[in-house]
């Protein structure tokens, strides 16, 4: 927390004089009592449309760290609040009759109304000025009168629509339905429960925000809600239907509520937080949804950063440029987290089928802000169990359990990801491929595999790339995956297949990703004659019936030298935009004919090489699939046709999906952030029941154990991880304690296999 704000009392400050608060919620009066106290000189007003007691909600929770923030930057606000607060450490998930208890997660709570109550206390004892029951005046009016405007106005901010052309906000609605309610007792718990009615699967987020009274969230899809009928109740109707519908949690007492509404979460994201003397924020700012408690603590923060970048840069743009600077990547970062756990209870009825523990796992970790190493240290008696439920034997980290894919049993959890190297020469694998892949294979994954090798010439994406549509490459292939059983026994090796589509006669990637070679360019194919980049790289040729049957037997015959070559496990790559990936996305798949139009037709061609791979490759072998199972694009495959295209490549035979997304169109926008792909994969996984590789941004071990015991996915693969450091799994079981056979040091690297001691920084 901004630790300059922690002082005796008052000091004499430069900056902004008259200053306007639009918004009396916490972060408005927080950030007004603050910048008053720095200033006693100041003139500090705050303009509210309501009544002083009014409110909308009932609890707050409050995190240590705000609430340490706000103990140094403002003892007595503090005090007040200690005074009033609720403490508990433990989590309830009621899932179909069973009640999972975690304990040592730490909450505090108390009234929006009391909190709101201390707020005003300490603005009246500060001198400032509160307005209530009155409008702001328009945000023009004020800037031009003030020298420093605070919007502290909402999520459905006046101030910040009045100057959108320079905020330029986005506000983007989503799919659930939520009310807030209240209880006239107090839970022992953070409750989550879930109701599978008739209607559809409803849920409870409920806590204890003092003495007798706990705040009752219910939130539910958008067609549930409807099919429910509550569309058509009134607030007091609505509130006796929840009560009854939990009835059980509530032991048949009755909910109230408090100008309770049902609405739908938006999450606001503005480019600018300030512009001329106007700052925005909390939700005028940023929104983050309520499942992870954060709206309050967000506004207050924000509060605290702004008074002190006011406090110690006198020039005002300094001083706003400086708060946005610090609070922008923590607002970010807590986004992301939000929008992990909003998504996740809008799918919750995907969830609903796993075992209890699982289930209660799942919930905690939905965020990735919990994960299997912190609820270890929160809550070992929980998390032992869990681990007992997925099959872990004793002291064996989730990701060094085996698993087992048609007759191949993987000794844990981790793949090395496919890679493009862009340095064989005619498509032959050398020295290079030789040492990269015999360290990653020495490294201690369960499965290496190749980067996408090209079954023909003209398949290639750089002059760069891997083959396997001759021989001499077959022998270089060869070569490497003999090294890797004398040298690496246990260790899985797999091939990619794949052919480059309309994205191919490109530099390699630290030339010029994507960008046409400056000379001897190859003729492309595709799906439908689109470039990747118009007026960039060329326009391909539409496949004929005689061109698909030949690239469909490029891929059969290139499968039958992968099987030669002795590789473990074959996967066919139809993402990220290469030929197969081209016929499965309506973005570039236009054709009018039999492999065109709806998914299936999309799907036709390549199943039809899944089918050719599938006959010639050996049957005791598995054989997978990539999909891009979002191109980031609007207009492109729905995740519904992700599923679709999963589900029939199950049923042809693919022993797994490997999630991936994007890189289909170049102007995708993709939402990356830690495991971002994860939730495709979940999805499939869960829907489908069919075992999924997930990949995307997963960095450490604590998050494959975490995506693995939630059951998320059944393999993790990792890329730039596997970069970095070859030996990133060693060095993942060295870090956890694990010596067990799923992580074998090879013999002459034993010596190595604990971390070195560090230097000394003592003084000598």
């Amino acid at each position: 927390m901004a630790g300059p704000l922690a002082m005796a009392g008052p000091r004499d400050t430069t900056g902004p004089s008259r200053i306007a608060v639009v918004g009396g919620g916490p972060g408005g009066l927080y950030a007004a009592a603050l910048l008053k106290r720095l200033d006693p000189a100041r003139e500090v007003t705050v303009w509210e449309r309501n009544a002083p007691s009014d409110t909308f909600g009932f609890g707050v929770v409050l995190s240590d760290e705000t609430l340490g923030g706000i103990r140094d930057a403002d003892p007595a606000v503090y005090e007040a609040l200690r005074r009033d607060l609720v403490r508990w450490d433990d989590i309830d998930v009621v899932h179909r009759g069973h009640r999972t208890r975690s304990t040592g997660h730490g909450f505090a709570a108390l009234g929006r109304r009391r909190l709101l109550e201390i707020l005003h206390a300490r603005c009246t004892d500060l001198g400032v000025r509160l307005r209530f029951r009155t409008e702001a005046p328009p945000a023009d009016v004020l800037a031009a009168g003030h020298d420093l405007v605070v919007a502290a106005d909402g999520v459905h901010s006046r101030t910040r629509e009045a100057h959108a052309p320079h905020f330029r906000p986005t506000v983007a609605t989503h799919r659930c339905r939520y009310i807030w309610l209240a209880a006239d007792f107090a839970f022992d718990a953070f409750r989550f429960e879930i109701a599978e009615t008739e209607y559809g699967v409803m849920q409870l987020h409920a806590y204890p925000y003092e003495a007798g009274a706990s705040t009752a969230i219910v939130e539910m899809r958008e067609e549930v809600w409807r099919s429910a009928g509550f569309d058509e109740l009134d607030e007091a109707e609505s509130t006796v239907r929840c009560a009854k519908i939990f009835a059980e949690a509530l032991a048949g007492r009755e909910l109230r509520a408090n100008n309770s509404t049902w609405t739908a979460f938006r999450i606001v994201v503005n480019e600018r937080w300030s512009y001329g003397n106007t700052v925005l924020i909390g939700d005028a700012a940023h929104t983050a949804h309520f499942s992870i408690g954060s709206g309050t603590k967000l506004a207050v923060e924000d509060a605290l950063a702004l008074a002190h970048a006011v406090d110690g840069h006198p020039d005002l743009p300094d001083a706003l440029a400086a708060y946005e600077a610090e609070r922008r990547p923590v607002v970010a970062s807590t986004q992301r987290a939000a929008a992990a756990s909003l998504h996740w209870f809008e799918e919750l009825a995907g969830r609903v089928d796993r075992p209890p523990r699982r289930f209660a796992f799942d919930l905690l970790t939905r965020s990735r802000r919990v994960t299997h190493a912190n609820l270890r240290l929160r809550d070992p008696a929980f998390t032992a169990a869990v681990e007992r439920d997925f099959g872990c034997p004793p002291g064996t980290p989730p990701m060094f359990t085996p698993f087992r894919l048609r007759g191949l049993t993987l000794r844990n959890r981790i793949v090395v990801s496919p890679m493009d190297m862009y340095v064989a020469e005619d498509g032959v694998p050398g020295d290079f491929h030789l040492v990269h892949l015999g360290a990653r294979a020495l490294g201690g994954a369960g499965l290496v595999m190749t980067e996408m090798v090209c079954v023909s010439p003209e398949g290639r994406i750089t002059p760069g790339c891997t083959g396997l549509w001759s021989d001499e490459q077959a022998a270089a292939w060869s070569r490497i995956t003999a090294f890797a059983r004398v040298q690496a026994p246990g260790t899985a090796i797999g091939v990619q297949l794949g052919h480059s589509g309309r994205k191919g006669s490109t530099r390699r990637m630290w030339e010029g990703i994507d960008q046409p070679l400056p000379e001897g360019n190859w003729p492309l194919a595709a799906a439908s004659p689109l470039p990747y980049r118009p007026g960039v790289n060329q326009t391909p040729k539409e496949l004929d019936r005689a061109g698909l049957t030949a690239v469909r037997e490029e891929f059969a015959a290139a499968a039958r030298r992968a099987a030669r070559c002795d590789f473990d496990l074959l996967e066919l790559h139809c993402a990220h935009g290469y030929l197969l990936s081209g016929f499965l996305s309506p973005l570039t798949n236009h054709r009018t004919d039999a492999y065109g139009g709806d998914v299936d037709g999309r799907l036709r061609y390549p199943l039809e090489v899944f089918d050719a791979v599938r006959e010639v490759w050996p049957d005791e072998r598995p054989l997978t699939v990539r999909i891009s199972a979002t191109d980031w694009a609007e207009g492109g495959t729905t995740d519904e046709e992700a599923v679709a295209v999963a589900r029939a490549f199950a049923a042809h035979g693919a022993d797994a999906i490997d999630v991936s997304t994007g890189q289909v169109v170049p102007d995708e926008t993709p939402a990356y952030g830690r495991s971002y792909q994860t939730p495709y994969a979940d999805r499939i996984r869960n829907e489908l029941g069919v075992p999924v590789i997930t990949v995307g941004a997963i960095s450490s071990w604590d998050d494959v154990n975490s995506l693995l015991l939630a059951g998320r996915a059944d393999l993790c693969a990792l890329a730039r991880p596997h970069l970095y450091d070859p030996h990133w799994t060693l060095h993942a079981a060295a870090e956890q304690d694990y010596e067990g056979p799923a992580a074998p040091w090879p013999a002459p690297y034993r010596a190595g296999s604990r971390r070195p001691p560090t230097g000394r920084r003592d003084p000598a």
